[in-house]
């Protein structure tokens, strides 16, 4: 398959930014592919080789590609990063400096799929003192034999910025069109939720339909989306919503995991798929010893320990954990306990079906507990007083508040979703009107005053998960410390893009736009509406979206959250709606 069809592809989703449209574009290019080529290309998508949990990325840097694209084109570097720098994107410039060259030299070729991931796994793979100029090397032959069009798709594949806005939703709802019917959509996408691995689901519904995607099973090593709560603003409600009766747990202050567990190894994912194995190797080395079977998936939440005291410490501390400097000597000053709360999978058996109360059950018997292997406290409340002197137990304890789950005989483990089979309640609803929302930044205000010459205010957004937009709520430009402000740069300009992303939705034209990567925790007084924000527009009111006033941060990057597990726009409308309960 020529590698030309793809990225007109490519170029034809980055064209619109109706989702629907796209979803035709893909399904139509989907239907003409072989299994093993769709898998390719889905990852080339969204600028990968493999899926997102794999732990291995391309990874160029910049400076990097524009290396190649002067060598490739027979542009002087200089006059390379002069058009980058007023472009922002390398994809645009190798288009148009490739489309400028002379005629292509006799010895090129037309460019394959199977090159292009040939080409790309050597530069993925380059290792050892050379392995810059290997790289360097490798992309210029790509560029080489490559048309305007394949160019700028290639330079931004391998910096990992495809901006074609093919979420992982619009992907499936294409696969759903293609290979299926809408009715099989919610089966598609649990496959997914279950695999976390977009090219395995398309390879497998498009060479065995839905009988193979029925199929797919819970496996060790492959993480698993995780399960969401729902929020509800007082105990009485939250009592209320579960029926009179629930479990309670301890809401700990720490970094949820995913562990996958053999008897010879372990696997360590954060919440947004990142293999934290090295930065938990004490953990992961208990909780093999302590496994009292072959292999489990288990989750649960990473809490730094104080080793004097023995007390919890808060979460700043346990991120110390994710340095790739100084590891030893974090692994070795900071203790961490993992307090696990639900079991996913034991020795062959799916156990996400099962209800939660006999998860728990099943996770307790599985597991010798020590100083570093334990269970979140849990007990069984009936009433309002109980569920009140459960919460009052967790906040002595140092914990952000409690995690009610049902005991209903539906109270399955639902990968990638929220719902109120989980319900939090955070001591920050005694203090505050709204829970604090975890927002992406996707633009920036240029400061003034003693913000001269910096980023001076952000532009913020939440998830929209049924149309993979990000709907900004609100302008940001207090909390921050000189510190932050200078880090600002090297935090965000690596996602910075000359136009609006066409998966933002806005009303507001801030001096930076950036594609929605990172991820900020931001308090605010409440929930208002406004004609500048898109969050839920058109939900409380025709012409208005909701936005936060009064927002500040609060200090906590979210680097253990992608962009894609923001607070949700849902989220969003539900605390608006809950502004006007009687439990405010």
């Amino acid at each position: 398959m020529l590698f030309s069809d793809i990225a007109d592809t490519f170029a034809k989703l980055e064209s619109t930014s109706s989702r629907l449209e796209m979803t035709t574009i893909l399904a139509d290019f989907f239907g003409h592919l072989k299994p093993s080529d769709l898998r390719e290309v889905i990852y080339l998508s969204q600028g990968k080789l493999h899926p997102d949990f794999y732990p291995v990325e391309l990874g160029m840097a910049d400076k990097m590609v524009l290396r190649a694209i002067a060598s490739a084109s027979g542009y002087k570097e200089d006059k390379v990063e002069e058009m980058w720098l007023k472009e922002g994107d390398t994809g645009t410039v190798a288009e148009s400096l490739i489309s400028g060259k002379k005629q292509m030299s006799l010895f090129s070729q037309p460019l394959t799929l199977k090159d292009v991931v040939a080409q790309l796994t050597r530069i993925e793979t380059a290792q050892g003192k050379n392995s810059q100029a290997t790289k360097v090397d490798v992309l210029t032959g790509m560029l080489h034999d490559s048309g305007p069009t394949e160019a700028r798709y290639i330079c931004r594949i391998v910096s990992g910025r495809m901006r074609v806005g093919a979420s992982a939703m619009t992907i499936l709802d294409a696969l759903a069109q293609s290979f299926a019917d809408k009715e099989s959509r919610p089966d598609i996408e649990r496959a997914f939720n279950v695999t976390c691995d977009l090219g395995l689901v398309g390879e497998t519904l498009a060479e065995k339909g839905m009988t193979g995607i029925d199929e797919i099973r819970v496996k060790v090593g492959n993480p698993i989306k995780v399960m969401l709560a729902e929020r509800l603003p007082s105990i009485p409600e939250v009592i209320e919503k579960m029926g009179g009766r629930c479990a309670m747990e301890f809401k700990y202050d720490g970094m949820r995991a995913q562990a996958h567990i053999t008897k010879d190894s372990v696997k360590i994912y954060s919440r947004r798929l990142e293999n934290l194995t090295d930065n938990f190797l004490d953990v992961g080395e208990r909780l093999i010893q302590n496994l009292k079977g072959s292999e489990a998936i288990v989750e649960g939440e990473c809490v730094a320990i104080d080793p004097d005291t023995g007390n919890m410490l808060p979460f700043q501390m346990v991120t110390h954990r994710r340095r790739k400097h100084g590891l030893d000597s974090a692994i070795r000053d900071i203790p961490v306990k993992i307090f696990m709360f639900d079991i996913l999978y034991l020795d062959g058996r799916d156990l996400t079906h099962l209800p939660y109360e006999r998860r728990r059950e099943i996770l307790s018997q599985s597991f010798d507990m020590d100083d570093m292997v334990g269970l979140t406290t849990m007990g069984i409340v009936e009433d309002e007083v109980q569920a009140e002197e459960f919460f009052d137990r967790a906040i002595g304890a140092k914990c952000e508040g409690i995690m009610a789950k049902s005991l209903s005989d539906t109270s399955v483990y639902r990968a990638g979703s929220r719902g109120f089979l989980w319900i939090k309640y955070k001591k920050d609803y005694h203090e505050t009107l709204t829970d604090t929302f975890d927002l992406a930044v996707v633009g920036a205000f240029y400061g003034m005053g003693k913000r001269a010459g910096k980023y001076g205010a952000l532009l913020m957004a939440a998830y929209d998960q049924d149309t993979g937009d990000f709907c900004t709520v609100c302008k940001l430009g207090t909390g921050f410390d000189d510190a932050f402000l200078d880090a600002l740069p090297s935090l965000l300009d690596g996602t910075k893009v000359n136009t609006v992303p066409s998966n933002v939705k806005t009303g507001l034209e801030p001096d930076v736009w950036f594609e929605p990567k990172v991820v900020l925790e931001v308090a605010g007084a409440d929930l208002t509406l406004s004609p500048n924000h898109k969050a839920a527009y058109g939900w409380a009111k025709e012409d208005a979206g909701i936005g936060i006033r009064f927002p500040r941060y609060t200090g906590r990057l979210r680097d253990d959250k992608s962009a894609e597990q923001s607070t949700s726009v849902n989220e969003i409308y539900d605390m608006y709606e809950m502004q006007f309960s009687d439990g405010l």
